[in-house]
């Protein structure tokens, strides 16, 4: 396939570029700083850009068969970042009639899981007040892609981890799954990349966790 991968520098945004050409994909790498794209192979296509201008994206997207988007927020300071980015992304795609579109969001922006227990419970509203203002921006996101003509997935991992990849991990189409705690970014790289043509994840949140 032929993918786009947005916040290319990114951890999960350099997971799913080391995934996909180890997979044989053709890959495009939006970056603002190439020098900070640590990973290199054939089917590799470095373009520069800052993501605030549809047109300058656009042959980023031309004729891609799906667009990958590890784009969001680093901290509170960042927060606002994945909604507006986002509806750059959207706006380009629409141009060029791209629909396959993925991005990562959050898990505490989707419904907690059914019959969780008390401590994760606790801990779900704890993190979801600290961080509310991001939350809030992936939440404004996923209106986004909703109100888009784009075939989208938001897929929502719960906290982060750098560690490799399992390939081990649970998926809730809608929903989030038990103990949803946390995850490793190549894992995370690794649904993203299962998703693309899975249609059942079309117009979706997907909660993803260990």
């Amino acid at each position: 396939m032929k993918l786009t991968v947005l916040g290319a520098t990114g951890g999960i945004g350099q997971e799913i570029v080391r995934q996909a050409l180890r997979a044989g994909h053709q890959v495009t790498a939006v970056v603002r700083d190439p020098a900070r794209l640590t990973v290199t192979g054939a089917g590799l296509e470095v373009f520069r850009a800052d993501l605030t201008d549809p047109r300058a994206l656009r042959p980023a997207v031309a004729a891609r068969d799906a667009v990958l988007s590890g784009l969001g927020a680093r901290s509170r300071k960042d927060a606002g970042v994945a909604a507006r980015l986002t509806r750059t992304v959207l706006d380009a795609m629409e141009a060029e009639q791209v629909r396959r579109l993925l991005v990562v969001s959050a898990s505490p922006v989707g419904p907690a899981a059914e019959d969780d227990a008390f401590a994760d419970r606790a801990m779900r509203r704890l993190i979801s007040g600290i961080l509310k203002d991001i939350y809030a921006d992936l939440r404004k996101m996923e209106d986004e892609l909703a109100a888009s003509a784009t075939d989208w997935t938001a897929v929502r991992p719960p906290r982060l981890q750098n560690k490799p990849l399992t390939g081990s991990y649970r998926t809730v189409v809608g929903g989030t799954p038990q103990k949803s705690r946390f995850i490793a970014r190549a894992d995370v790289a690794h649904a993203m990349l299962a998703m693309i043509d899975d249609p059942g994840t079309v117009k979706q949140g997907v909660g993803v966790a260990y």
